[in-house]
């Protein structure tokens, strides 16, 4: 119900805390507790009747005149150290909290809430005619609707006395006129800021300090108002957190005014790189000339040499040192929208000797072919083993003179003819003299 009625049906009431003491303290360590109302308004109560109170329980506390409805925001010790943040006295005189809140009290809150648009629609229209130079913002009613508070904007003092006694007979209740600055309209209608994150002025801070052009100084940022000023027109409250920080950084710089001597010349103060521990020298004093970057460390250094009549070589002996040249990396032609055409020429050349060294591998084989048959006619030109003759003698006699014959022929024939063709017809020519000798084994 809590976060029903405060988180989804009122987006604007927005600020929750982190109970970092949860199941270590409760509500009966610190009596007092923080109750949060609509449009971050926020109070401190004192809780007599000891009750068991929880964050986002939703309670009715004493008002002015009657009672409101809140939420109870944070309990403990951590109620004790806002209240000394916000100068109150922990034994001052505080209102109470009533009880938790029942049912009828809702009905009446959730009644008195659903008036509060057409009311500040209305009121608006009253300032208008009125010709008062005042924005009305929103309206808030009491968790009774016995009072309303208007919240108004105005860049100067308004007179608007007129104005509550026409309020007050027009809406029949206790009126209450209470400006707010860019500063709360802003976290009151909430958004997202330059960082992401949503407000901090509708999120979690409840007091605004005022931010000067000094923060930004020593933070060492552009005076650049659009950079500067949030969604309210003022400058960022975003400032002041880390204000702390920069003067600390500040003071371990050196001295904006001294001046480094070297013999090569003077060079001056330009710039800082403050949480770097960084600063940049000028040679020429009004205009950025022959910029070196040296350490906060190597600053000092140089100044106490100078201190003593010495004169360094250089502000930065490491920039003398040489530096292995980079690779050089056309950034321009990786975004070319012919970089792939070029792979594919590549690889084409590539097909090509794979299309030409294929070729001549055909042309090898070929040519292996080709000698292939000689080969085999070697293998031809031997002796064919014959069948076993009945005739020992005459197989003798006859083999005798065919192995004669065959090899003085083929002799011959190799040695006046080492053509493969030739050979050939050699082979051919012993083919055909094999049928006479199976005539004479016959």
């Amino acid at each position: 119900m809590a976060n029903g009625r405060f988180g989804r049906e009122c987006p604007r009431g927005k600020l929750f805390a982190t109970n970092w003491l949860d199941k270590v303290s409760s509500a009966a360590d610190f009596n007092p507790v923080q109750v949060v109302f609509k449009n971050t308004r926020t109070g401190f109560f004192a809780n007599p009747a000891n009750l068991d109170l929880k964050i986002d329980d939703i309670v009715a506390v004493e008002a002015a005149p009657g009672h409101d409805i809140g939420r109870v925001s944070m309990i403990g010790p951590l109620v004790k150290r806002q209240m000394k943040k916000a100068g109150i006295d922990s034994d001052a005189d505080l209102k109470k909290v009533f009880r938790i809140a029942s049912k009828s009290d809702l009905e009446k809150f959730d009644e008195a809430r659903s008036r509060e648009h057409d009311t500040m629609i209305r009121a608006r229209r009253i300032a208008e005619e009125l010709e008062l130079n005042m924005k009305i913002g929103d309206v808030e009613y009491q968790g009774d609707g016995g009072k309303a508070i208007f919240y108004y904007i105005a860049d100067e003092r308004v007179d608007f006395r007129k104005l509550i006694r026409i309020l007050a007979d027009t809406f029949k209740v206790r009126i209450e006129m209470k400006q707010i600055g860019a500063r709360q309209e802003a976290g009151r209608i909430g958004g997202i800021g330059p960082c992401g994150r949503p407000l901090c002025c509708s999120s979690w801070m409840t007091h605004f300090v005022s931010v000067g052009t000094g923060a930004a100084r020593a933070q060492d940022l552009s005076m650049n108002p659009q950079k500067l000023a949030g969604q309210c027109a003022k400058l960022k409250c975003c400032l002041n957190f880390e204000i702390d920080a920069y003067s600390e950084a500040n003071r371990k710089l050196p001295p904006k005014d001294a001046v480094l001597q070297t013999k090569d010349g003077d060079f001056y103060y330009f710039k800082p790189d403050i949480l770097a521990r960084k600063v940049t020298y000028s040679s020429d004093k009004s205009i950025p000339a022959n910029l070196i970057t040296i350490s906060a460390s190597r600053a000092f250094e140089i100044i106490a040499l100078n201190k003593q009549g010495i004169k360094v070589d250089t502000l930065n002996p490491d920039l003398d040192k040489e530096k292995p040249e980079k690779e050089y990396i056309d950034l321009v032609e990786q975004e070319s929208l012919t970089r792939f055409d070029k792979s594919k020429k590549k690889k084409k050349k590539g097909n090509a000797d794979n299309k030409s060294g294929d070729s001549n591998n055909k042309t090898g084989a070929a040519n292996n072919k080709k000698e292939k048959p000689n080969d085999s006619a070697k293998a031809d030109r031997q002796p064919k083993q014959q069948p076993k003759p009945k005739n020992q003698n005459n197989k003798k006699s006859n083999g005798q003179t065919n192995q004669k014959g065959n090899g003085q022929n083929n002799q011959k024939g190799n040695g006046q003819n080492p053509q493969p063709k030739q050979n050939g017809h050699k082979h051919h020519s012993n083919r055909s003299q094999k049928p006479k000798n199976t005539a004479n084994e016959a």
